[in-house]
């Protein structure tokens, strides 16, 4: 869960702390092209008012109708589909013909959602089970999946942190990346074993530990929600990290570098730790994407934006430099 769709159950609770009713709208499945993904969140209060979104405003506009006519007074969840032909599609401003579906929950004490925001103010991650035909809910922890699941009786969400960043070395690099890295809601936990750069690191919402590199990743446990990035320029810290990482089922694990010290990287990882090519093949390196980023903080934009990417499925491929010419048009048309 995003920290988006985390400020609406917040109002959520101050809503119903007013008396007032709520409605609680979750992406389930869409198909096509749709403005947010499945488990974004919108909450409508009787009203009329609205926090969230799920289309960016067209599909919001229906339910606002719909809330203040009353349609959601039945108590019960209810599946509801948008865009399912042309003309629906056209009329509440889906792209490209897109679907979406929702399940609408009356917000009730049984929806337990002061108890689900106490564990995740705990840093917990939480799985939450509905029962579509009574609306009564059910917390447990989070498994080791999260994946949201509606089915014929039950929608099953999963809510907390759950995309974890581990950043090797506490330069200036790391600075800017925790911070951008945390306002897209990664954990971040910053590893420095080096008290010259440990001793004045500070991002707020981000950990440092000073454990050795390989003991932090271990430690870690990565998993397939998990990113692991080296950014000392140091082999005897990058290269522990990495060993243990790519052994990992992290989703991304990069380095900072050249492509030719990532050669090296590379030979070194083979040479005296083992690694096969197919384990090598799944480190990103030069890390980020490659857009001409030079500055720190630009360098920081370039790996969230390949990280953003992985996670989506995407893989874009290496740019085109523009000619010196086509670089100042291009500033011009800007």
């Amino acid at each position: 869960m995003d920290n988006v769709d985390l400020q609406v159950l917040r109002q959520v609770l101050a809503w119903r702390g007013e008396g007032r009713r709520v409605v609680l709208g979750t992406i389930t499945r869409t198909w096509g092209s749709a403005p947010r993904p499945p488990g974004s969140c919108v909450a409508i209060r009787d009203d009329g008012r609205v926090v969230g979104s799920v289309s960016g405003g067209c599909i919001e506009d229906d339910l606002v109708d719909k809330a203040r006519g009353g349609a959601f007074a039945s108590g019960v969840p209810q599946v509801v589909r948008y865009g399912i032909d042309a003309d629906a599609a056209h009329r509440f401003g889906l792209p490209c013909g897109g679907l979406i579906e929702l399940v609408l929950e009356p917000v009730e004490p049984r929806s337990r959602l002061p108890e689900l925001l106490e564990r995740l103010a705990r840093g917990e991650r939480v799985r939450r089970l509905l029962t579509l035909a009574s609306g009564e809910v059910e917390l447990q922890p989070a498994g080791g999946t999260d994946e949201l699941e509606l089915t014929p009786h039950t929608l099953t969400t999963h809510h907390g942190p759950s995309w974890r960043l581990l950043l090797i070395g506490a330069g200036q690099m790391t600075q800017y990346l925790a911070e951008m890295a945390r306002a897209l809601d990664y954990q971040v936990t910053v590893c420095d074993p080096r008290g010259e750069y440990a001793d004045d690191f500070a991002v707020p919402g981000a950990t440092l530990v000073r454990t050795m590199p390989d003991d932090t990743v271990t430690d870690f446990v990565p998993d397939g929600h998990t990113a692991v990035i080296a950014l000392t320029h140091d082999p005897k810290l990058d290269d522990l990290a990495l060993m243990e990482a790519l052994k990992s089922p992290a989703f991304y694990v990069g380095a900072i570098g050249s492509r030719a010290n990532q050669a090296k990287r590379k030979a070194r990882l083979k040479e005296h730790f083992g690694l096969d090519d197919e384990a090598l093949a799944r480190l990103h390196g030069p890390v980020g994407l490659k857009n001409g980023a030079r500055t720190p903080p630009e360098i920081a934009i370039s790996i969230l934006a390949e990280l953003t990417a992985v996670r989506y499925g995407y893989r874009v491929p290496d740019p085109v430099p523009l000619r010196p010419g086509e670089r100042a048009q291009a500033g011009c048309a800007a």
